[in-house]
């Protein structure tokens, strides 16, 4: 994890690669909670028997917005700023995901940070490019330009 020490020390890292997180993975369970609280129980995540023999994927995948959701602990497990009293997502500008996340790969971000908006000294509005791999899947599994805030 890299340690930022100051509202400074982050505008100085605009335009930069910040950083990569530690992998997570995304197991069976981990896809049937994000279906039971979401609602969504396409089949492709949900029955992994028909998803084998059905899906062009040759198996279950994780929901794009399950992997999409996982963005805020792995931030977490990115970048700490020192002084920093509260952190929220702030929104999404564009959000791709680009390849299927299998059922039981582990997943990772890599993050860039585009902007800082510091209005006053008590908060900022960062801006991130973020891109997301699965371990074992030769392309990024998603593709996002997210918004945060960080409260001083």
């Amino acid at each position: 994890m890299r340690e930022i020490a100051s509202l400074d020390a982050l505008k100085a890292l605009v335009g930069q690669d910040v950083g990569t997180s530690e992998w997570i993975e995304i197991s069976q369970s981990d896809v049937s909670q994000f279906a039971q609280a979401t609602g969504d129980h396409q089949w492709i995540h949900t029955d992994p028997d028909r998803a084998r023999k059905e899906s062009p994927f040759g198996g279950p995948v994780a929901h794009g917005f399950l992997t999409l959701s996982l963005l805020p602990a792995l931030m977490a497990k990115t970048i700490k700023v020192t002084g920093v009293r509260m952190g929220v997502n702030y929104g999404l500008n564009r959000v791709r995901f680009t390849a299927p996340v299998p059922v039981g790969a582990a997943v990772r971000v890599h993050a860039r940070l585009v902007s800082v908006d510091a209005s006053d000294s008590s908060v900022a509005t960062l801006t991130w490019a973020i891109t997301m791999e699965a371990r074992g899947v030769p392309k990024p599994v998603c593709v996002a330009e997210t918004l945060s805030r960080l409260y001083f």
